[in-house]
Formats: C-alpha cells, sequence, structure tokens
C-alpha cells in the first residue's frame, strides 16, 4: 500500500490528475467534516475541501513525506479554515426575524450562530468504520451534533481548530503545533480554554452527552435512542403524529421540562415548556394550518422536512426543516432552518397532496 502511495505521489508530482484524484479521494469526506467542524456550514466546508485539494494539487512537490499525507492534507484544510474564519466575508452579521408569525418575547440570544447549517447522515457514512484514538474525548457521533458544533463556533478561530484536532481526531499536541506553526504550550494553553468552553456549553445545552463521552462530566441526561432503533423509531413516530395532527398537546409532551428551540439564522432562542408552548403555538400550530413531514437524518440526529398545505393548491410547501435532539423518550431540543438546506437532504420544494 504504501509502494502504491508513494508511486501515486511521483505521478501525480509529474501531472497526472487521475493519480492525484486517486490518491486524495480516500480522505475527501473526512477533510470536508473537518472543514464543518470549524466553519459550522456546509456550504463553507465544500468551499474549503476544493480550495484544500487546489492547494494540495499545487504544492505536492513541497510534500517531504515526514508526516503521512494523511495529516498533511489535514494541515492544509485546517490553515484553510483558519483563513476563511480571519477573511469571514462569507458570514452575515446581522439576521433577519422569523417570517409570517408574530412571535412571543425570546428567553434569550441563541448560541447557534446564523452560518449554522446542518450536516446530512448520509455524507457520514464513509465515516463509520472510523475509530477515535485513545485520548479523543468525543466519539465521532458526538462530534458532528449540532450541540458540539455549536459549542465549536463560540471558540476562537484557534481555539476551534485546537480542540478539533487534539480531542476529536487524536493528534499529539507535538504534531498540532506543527500543523498550525506553533508551540506546543501554546496549543496546551488554546487547547484548556476551549476545553472549559465547549464542557460549559454541552453541559446546559440539552445534549446527552454532557461534557464529553471520553472525558470530564458526564451529563444529566439520559443517553439518547441508538439511531434506527425501536425507541428512536417511536419517538420520531409520535413527532410526526403530533405535527401532521397539529396536536398542541401531543407535542408538549414529547418535551423536556427545560427544551430548548432555537431557529437560525435568527438569534433567538426559547427554554421551557411554558415559552415552547407559546411559540409553537404563534408558530407551527396555528389554526387552520395542515402538514406533512418527511424523515431524514442531519448530524447523527432525527430530522424532518415540514410541508405546509397550501390552500390555493393541492400540495404541501416546505415550510422549514427541523432537526431534534433527543433524550431517553423525549425531545431536549428543536433547531429549526429554512428550507433553503432542503435540497442538500434530497427533498421536494412540494409534496403532492396526500391520498
Amino acid at each position: 500500500m504504501e509502494t502504491d502511495t508513494t508511486d501515486l505521489i511521483a505521478q501525480a508530482r509529474a501531472g497526472d490528475h487521475n493519480a492525484f484524484r486517486d490518491l486524495v479521494q480516500g480522505h475527501s469526506h473526512e477533510l470536508q467534516v473537518h472543514c464543518y467542524r470549524i466553519l459550522g456550514s456546509l456550504q463553507d466546508a465544500e468551499d474549503a475541501l476544493q480550495e484544500t485539494l487546489v492547494s494540495a494539487w499545487r504544492n505536492l512537490g513541497e510534500f517531504g513525506q515526514r508526516s503521512s499525507l494523511r495529516t498533511w492534507l489535514y494541515q492544509i484544510a485546517t490553515n484553510r479554515c483558519l483563513s476563511m474564519l480571519r477573511a469571514d466575508s462569507r458570514r452575515p452579521r446581522t439576521a433577519p426575524p422569523p417570517p409570517e408569525a408574530t412571535l412571543p418575547e425570546p428567553t434569550g440570544a441563541g448560541d447557534a450562530p446564523p452560518w449554522l447549517e446542518p450536516y446530512p447522515d448520509v455524507l457520514l457514512d464513509h465515516l463509520v468504520d472510523q475509530r477515535p484514538g485513545p485520548e479523543a474525548r468525543y466519539e465521532t457521533s458526538e462530534a458532528i451534533s449540532l450541540a458540539f458544533i455549536t459549542a465549536l463556533q463560540l471558540l476562537p478561530p484557534r481555539q476551534r481548530a485546537v480542540l478539533v484536532l487534539r480531542d476529536v481526531l487524536d493528534y499529539r499536541a507535538a504534531e498540532v503545533a506543527r500543523m498550525l506553526d506553533t508551540t506546543q504550550e501554546a496549543v496546551s494553553s488554546a487547547l484548556k480554554r476551549a476545553r472549559a468552553t465547549v464542557d460549559n456549553h454541552l453541559a446546559g445545552s440539552g445534549s446527552p452527552d454532557g461534557a464529553g463521552s471520553s472525558g470530564s462530566g458526564t451529563g444529566s441526561r439520559r443517553p439518547a435512542p441508538q439511531p434506527d432503533s425501536a425507541a428512536e423509531h417511536r419517538l420520531v413516530a409520535r413527532f410526526t403524529d403530533a405535527l401532521e395532527r397539529a396536536d398542541l398537546d401531543a407535542m408538549i409532551e414529547l418535551l423536556v421540562t427545560d427544551v430548548r428551540l432555537s431557529m437560525p439564522p435568527a438569534m433567538l432562542e426559547y427554554r421551557g415548556i411554558e415559552s415552547a408552548q407559546h411559540v409553537l403555538a404563534a408558530a407551527a400550530f396555528r389554526p387552520g394550518r395542515s402538514y406533512r413531514v418527511v424523515p431524514t437524518r442531519a448530524n447523527g440526529q432525527p430530522a424532518f422536512g415540514l410541508y405546509l398545505a397550501d390552500p390555493h393548491a393541492d400540495v404541501h410547501r416546505a415550510y422549514c426543516f427541523l432537526v431534534i435532539t433527543t433524550t431517553g423518550d423525549r425531545i431536549a431540543a428543536i433547531t429549526s432552518f429554512s428550507t433553503d438546506v432542503m435540497t442538500r437532504f434530497g427533498l421536494p420544494r412540494t409534496l403532492p397532496e396526500s391520498d
């Protein structure tokens, strides 16, 4: 295998685009997820990945094989993401209020940044066989959850990169220092501050994972049902049924007492059963509304395309995209995204009237 890689590197250096494609294609999916963790946006992650591959192609002659090809690619991708964060040109600085409904006063400003986007589980299929190293603090599934991605966005860029490289990918401090062109002391200091911020956020975010599955803290939530388990199917069915029957009481029964509702890009948060009841009554469960729901998955969590009946045509039109955070047989958080993200999940803009 090493001989094959060496041959491909030599061919790619000689200008063979096919050899370069074969060389990097096994790393592309994990690099995109890496960029998504740091940037919080699938669109930005795709851009960062393409720029990473272009840079790797142009600079392959400088790859001296002092590290593995994978590590070299991660170094390029990480620094590309940091450059994008410094430029900060893609990110909206203000967010418009949610359309249509007049919502009650939020309980606070939400942590979810305006640029946050969900990540389709279908793109995570290639990561299933990956195992974190012995010192990684976060399992692969936890390190892609919306709560974790949101927590990362609270960190300064360098801290964000250090935490992902150390606690998710399990690179050693000396390796991270070389990748970021800094000292081990600076890496250790950044990691300590980053861990404190992320642990505090996860402990209060509604995430059942608390402060990291492999590190300190266990969290007070019951574990989420296993993906595709009977327990998760029951919860998804009850959530879908409550929406399609416009049954607000049934929906409220599914929520934990300190449930969180957020709706990027609006920097608003509603926390607690009473607040959730008011906002759901003002928005999704207004009289005369009829929905259809299409279940899917995002960030390792149940997700749903929500479609609103058009009173003037025999169709349901895309209304929003929901991702739920589960704990036991209840819902700890609901994050609502605009319809702009739905095409990423293969969801149509309209559904025909059901029979």
